[in-house]
């Protein structure tokens, strides 16, 4: 077995952590890479010194946004991904780090399922965005609200006056979406929500799809450009007069489902939920 480790650059205790990590991997037979700048820091093989797709899994060490900046910068490995948070509880970084070796021993003894979460593609002129949590169009340097057209399978369903608009996964649902007024979804639906940011009317409220719809976003305001913005990472500009479209992506987001940890656990823990159990 192979097993990608993901040290957190920005908390220099991670990458200690990580050299007990590779130790305890190692003991169990599995061979550890990393990063070829950082592998030499934790005792790693270097990730370019083995094929891509003998990868097993991918471990990320930090938060939510640290698994995101993976994903991202690591698109080749098709692996699952596990998230070990090193900070504040995750939604998808969902092992804590006084849980970390029991976790480690289940993913060996394959006490796990892989969830294959809904991912977006967003296809602005020549160029994909891909998103995990959420696609979103902001009005960025305009000082004035911008409008939106929208249009679901080729039929208009509204025109957001706003701040911009989210296009959330049921992954992205707890985050920025959330923020915004959105609603939560469960992880294991297909679905995707349309949030409008700080519209100018509150009649405009967010609008949940099942996740094989195609949505097309015109950008009417002869303003200046706006931002299309992949999970906060990718990113690029939208004109007036042009149409971002956005749809499933065909690559799912492979997360590992420890059977020792639950969604709902987390969101309850995460949003400070405190009712009486009876």
């Amino acid at each position: 077995m192979i097993i990608a480790l993901f040290p957190n650059e920005k908390k220099e205790s991670s990458f200690a952590l990580g050299i007990e990590i590779r130790k305890f991997l190692e003991t169990k037979g599995v061979t550890v890479v990393a990063e070829d700048e950082k592998a030499s820091k934790i005792g790693a093989k270097l990730l370019s010194s083995v094929d891509p797709k003998k990868v097993d899994f991918l471990i990320a060490m930090g938060g939510d946004g640290t698994l995101l900046r993976i994903t991202h910068a690591f698109a080749h490995l098709d692996a699952p991904i596990l998230g070990i948070n090193l900070g504040h509880l995750g939604f998808m970084a969902d092992v804590p780090s006084t849980d970390i070796y029991p976790s480690l021993t289940d993913l060996l003894e394959k006490k796990y399922t892989i969830d294959h979460r809904v991912a977006l593609n967003a296809h602005v002129r020549n160029e994909t965005l891909y998103a995990v949590n959420d696609i979103v169009l902001h009005r960025a340097q305009n000082y004035s609200l911008i409008e939106l057209s929208i249009h679901v399978d080729g039929i208009y369903i509204n025109t957001f006056v706003a701040d911009g608009v989210i296009l959330a996964t049921p992954n992205g649902s707890t985050a920025y979406s959330l923020a915004a007024g959105g609603p939560i979804l469960s992880p294991s639906l297909d679905a995707i929500v349309i949030t409008p940011i700080c519209p100018h009317t509150i009649s405009n409220r967010p609008i949940v799809l099942t996740a094989d719809h195609k949505i097309e976003i015109k950008y009417l305001s002869p303003y200046n450009p706006i931002d299309v913005r992949a999970d906060g990472l990718s990113a690029t500009t939208l004109h007036p007069e042009q149409s971002v479209k956005i749809e499933r992506s065909s690559k799912s987001f492979k997360l590992v489902n420890l059977h020792r940890h639950e969604y709902f656990a987390t969101l309850r823990s995460k949003l400070g939920w405190s009712g009486k159990l009876k």
